[in-house]
């Protein structure tokens, strides 16, 4: 009887042919090798100009959602270690060790879900990659160039990775955003700090044995952990492995890999992707997509369309009948909430998201509090919007397909198709539009100076000389935080 993939047989080579494809592959070692050994300069310029986008978009929703409640708890929990002072905590005057910056900055840059998205990563790809290489760029004084450059390789090897473990990876309740998050940022971490390209075989080992998160805890504070615990065990797998700790140096090749381990039918072999390593870069193809509204993207195509449909149909609440809104299969896998309660469940419904909407022809940060979720005339609203199941075969997410949506109100029916994702490259957020974001976000942290100095150096970061600077300008100064209400012993903090 032939061994199959689970069966003990297969890890003990008893087919003698095995070994020789293993080494013949070595695909852990070829991803490696593409990590440490490009160079910034091989990086196009068009990679670098999305990657410092991803930089302004994830600095700014980190800096608003450390003063939300998810990253309070999470920087009295830091704050409290009294580790040495290696990186920055941004939006305090604290700092602490590489590993505990990553993982509080990437809690607050998934507190408010208003981070971006990567399709092929099947989740959030910067709030792992941005923390996680800033607070080891700071430690070690590397240029805005590397920072950029590390980025641009560690999404790489993310969505060259999500597409491999497929699809169904997340559909059976893994959180993509820390399972393939932790890889491109132990890549990121890895090139800044140096490792060797065996080292970090052995890191991406260490990581593999720790990539965790769980879909079941969306709509509550473990999913921003999630989030900085990736970025955490990145930073930390980068260290010991540089510091001599074994793992693995084969963890993405062979009956017993990572895909093998996680992935499910749909896995795609991963030689073909190796070999597909920058041809084009994931950065541009599919390129990021930036969200316009802090609550989970596979809202975003019915905010959108249905802020459309008001621009040019009679479309009032106190008119509203039914709303019925069609998702393809997988598309709303992550709106887990269908009766929410709270303003962190609230982000992971569509029942409320599209209630809101209607209501207040308008999504923010202020949209998602208990006080606005409990809304008597919210809660009406609620009850008569559906969601349903389109009849389609294909792979969908909350970046890829589409949404039908229909309103019946007293004056008629009103429907739209939308296929567009809002801050997509299909329907893009420009310049202006990035800007803006961060302003209103940085700003309620920074001050507007303060924000738009930050901004400043964002923008051009790619010639600074330290990007230490680039952390740095994430601490407030003494005049805002006394603005703010703090005490003279949390402005010290």
């Amino acid at each position: 009887m032939p061994a199959i993939p689970g069966d003990p047989a297969v890890y003990h080579n008893s087919d003698p042919v095995r070994p020789f494809l293993e080494e013949k592959s070595m695909l852990t070692k070829r991803l490696a090798e593409f990590v440490i050994n490009t160079r910034a300069s091989d990086v196009p310029s068009d990679v670098m100009d999305a990657s410092r986008d991803a930089f302004i978009d994830t600095l700014g929703v980190a800096l608003v959602g450390s003063i939300d409640e998810v990253g309070e708890i999470a920087f009295r929990y830091v704050n409290g270690l009294g580790a040495r002072r290696e990186a920055t905590i941004w939006g305090t005057h604290a700092a602490t060790t590489m590993a505990e910056a990553a993982f509080i900055n990437g809690i607050y840059g998934h507190a408010l879900d208003f981070d971006d998205v990567h399709t092929n990563l099947h989740g959030h790809p910067s709030t792992t990659i941005v923390p996680a290489s800033i607070a080891a760029a700071e430690a070690v004084g590397a240029s805005g160039e590397a920072l950029l450059a590390a980025y641009a390789i560690g999404l790489e090897v993310g969505g060259k990775l999500g597409v491999a473990v497929g699809n169904q990876h997340y559909q059976r309740g893994w959180h993509a955003t820390a399972t393939m998050g932790i890889f491109a940022s132990t890549a990121a971490v890895g090139r800044l700090l140096g490792l060797t390209v065996e080292q970090l075989q052995h890191a991406f080992g260490l990581a593999a044995s720790q990539a965790s998160g769980m879909l079941k805890n969306f709509g509550t504070m473990t999913k921003p952990f999630h989030a900085g615990h990736a970025a955490r065990c990145a930073v930390q797998s980068v260290q010991m492995a540089k510091a001599g700790f074994t793992a693995s140096t084969t963890i993405f090749d062979g009956d017993d890999s990572f895909f093998m381990t996680y992935g499910e039918a749909d896995r795609v072999p991963f030689e073909p992707l190796v070999e597909q390593i920058g041809k084009p870069w994931e950065a541009v193809k599919p390129g990021i997509s930036y969200k316009r509204w802090p609550c989970c993207y596979c809202n975003h195509r019915s905010i959108g369309g249905m802020l459309e449909m008001f621009k040019v149909d009679d479309i009032q609440a106190k008119d509203v009948l039914a709303v019925e809104i069609g998702f393809p299969p997988g598309s709303d896998t992550a709106l887990v909430h269908r009766n929410p309660q709270t303003g962190l469940e609230g982000k992971f419904s569509i029942e409320y998201v599209a209630s809101a909407t209607l209501l207040d022809r308008k999504v923010g940060i202020d949209t998602f509090t208990d006080v606005m979720v409990q809304r008597p005339e919210i809660r009406d609203l609620m009850k008569k919007v559906k969601r349903y199941r389109v009849d389609v075969q294909g792979n969908f997410s909350g970046g890829v397909g589409f949404n039908d949506i229909l309103i019946r109100t007293t004056k008629g029916e009103f429907k739209r198709r939308e296929e567009r994702a809002p801050g997509s490259p299909a329907w893009p957020m420009n310049a202006a539009e990035r800007d803006e974001k961060f302003l209103d976000c940085a700003g309620r942290v920074l001050g507007d100076i303060g924000a738009r100095k930050a901004l400043s150096l964002a923008v051009d970061m790619r010639k600074l000389g330290n990007a230490a600077d680039l952390a740095k300008s994430m601490v407030p100064t003494e005049t805002v935080t006394k603005a703010a209400g703090q005490s003279e012993s949390a402005m010290a903090k």
